[in-house]
């Protein structure tokens, strides 16, 4: 069941005080001493939605919260359940989130950082929200993490790439179960040299923001690591739409590798013009020019069309997995909407589970019994086989998929095809990683 949220049409969730037309927060109106931000006190509980609805990830954020209702729906019983028959815990009944009724709230963060902590902001201050989730953007991930920590409230990252989020800005009220940049160059390394060798030169176009830095850094590393040389690194903008003015210099710089740190439709874009410069087509330093794009997406891969065609990049998850978990998920998903889910719907409806499988767990919502009972906690069913949500960081480990655009796809969902399973040993990293350095998780903050 959907609330109206106020940031979308200025309801607000909280009662006015008699004759002040005033509306109080949640957060003042607790009732006990050991109380926390927005204690939920009736019969329902409120979780917020913060996604992309404009901007250049909009549909990422239009397949996280078809996730985040079908998840709403099997917490509260309805549907088939969906990975919660798969989930190793079996703490959740389908009554809602310890017998109380789930709702949610909604908002759009634009891919920008201050509407993001602006709507998230609204939804915990107006709306009661007790935990917020969301995002297809680090700059933004990390911006709402800060912030649900100093509001004592939990945040459940969406999809969020960037090593920053459970590296340098950590938070102890954060959790994030999407892989990261460092995962992604440790398991798209060893393919790129086998399929392409360890004498190449590359290139890199770097989203200019905290994702595209880590990411550019994380697969520059892991290369060099095996030979190849970086000719070069050079910025764009997020908004850009027309990468041809940043196409047109490859051309000349000796390399014989494109690196597409970009996301979204930023790469489809990106990608689509190096096409069009007849990039794929060249041979230089008698190699076959290739292009790589570091992070993937089905949703992205749809964007770009005929040109993803054996492009080589890493993904969290894909709706073609055949474990248990996974195909729960992709029945549910399918059934409600018709098309196979996204690895950001993957990742967000999971987020969902784990939030209220561990309240279920620690019988509470205070915010620092859930982070307890997250800390170091295993599980398995949930699609990426058994998963660690590390204690030190607050970051999941498990095995991560490197793909590549499919040649001869045989429906328009069936775009990538998985290349290799990276088994979880490979992409775990020690928690004082050079890439991960700096910042600390800090204590768990209850609020109110």
């Amino acid at each position: 069941m959907s609330k109206t949220s106020v940031t979308r049409r200025g309801v607000l969730k909280t009662g006015a005080v008699a004759g002040a037309g005033v509306a109080l927060p949640t957060i003042f109106t607790a009732s006990s001493a050991g109380a926390f931000t927005n204690e939920p006190t009736g019969s329902t509980v409120t979780l917020g939605f913060n996604v992309p609805q404009t901007g250049p990830y909009a549909d990422e954020g239009a397949d996280e919260l078809r996730a985040y209702e079908l998840a709403v729906e099997h917490l509260n019983g309805g549907g088939d359940g969906g990975m919660m028959s798969t989930f190793s815990s079996k703490a959740l009944q389908g009554n809602g989130i310890l017998g109380k009724k789930v709702e949610y709230v909604t908002g759009d963060t634009q891919t920008k950082s201050d509407a993001a902590r602006a709507s998230a902001k609204s939804m915990i201050e107006k709306d009661g929200a007790i935990m917020i989730t969301g995002g297809s953007s680090s700059g933004v991930a990390v911006a709402v993490q800060a912030l649900c920590q100093e509001a004592g409230v939990i945040f459940m990252a969406g999809l969020t790439h960037s090593n920053d989020t459970t590296g340098k800005d950590k938070r102890a009220n954060g959790f994030r179960h999407f892989f990261n940049s460092y995962m992604s160059g440790a398991a798209l390394a060893p393919v790129l040299e086998k399929m392409y060798g360890s004498d190449r030169k590359a290139y890199h176009l770097t989203a200019d923001y905290n994702w595209g830095y880590t990411t550019e850094e994380a697969i520059k590393s892991s290369t060099e690591a095996m030979g190849w040389e970086t000719v070069n690194t050079v910025k764009t903008p997020l908004t850009q739409t027309d990468f041809s003015s940043y196409i047109a210099p490859v051309l000349q710089s000796g390399a014989d590798v494109l690196v597409l740190n970009h996301y979204g439709g930023n790469m489809v874009n990106s990608l689509t013009n190096a096409v069009q410069f007849g990039l794929r087509d060249k041979q230089v330093n008698g190699k076959n020019f290739e292009i790589v794009v570091p992070l993937y997406s089905r949703l992205m891969a749809k964007g770009a069309g005929e040109n993803v065609k054996g492009i080589f990049g890493s993904t969290n998850w894909h709706w073609s997995l055949t474990d248990e978990g996974s195909k729960a998920f992709v029945k549910s998903f399918g059934t409600k909407y018709g098309f196979p889910p996204s690895q950001a719907a993957h990742t967000c409806y999971v987020q969902t589970l784990l939030y209220a499988d561990a309240v279920e767990r620690a019988g509470s919502f205070q915010p620092c019994a859930v982070v307890e009972a997250l800390e170091g906690y295993e599980f398995d069913g949930l699609g990426n086989g058994p998963t660690l949500y590390r204690a030190d960081d607050h970051q999941c480990f498990k095995d991560v998929l490197v793909v590549k655009g499919k040649e001869n796809p045989t429906s328009e969902f069936d775009l990538l095809e998985i290349v290799e399973v990276t088994p979880v040993a490979q992409v775990t990293y020690p928690p004082d990683h050079p890439q991960f350095s700096g910042g600390a998780l800090g204590t768990c903050n209850n609020g109110a």
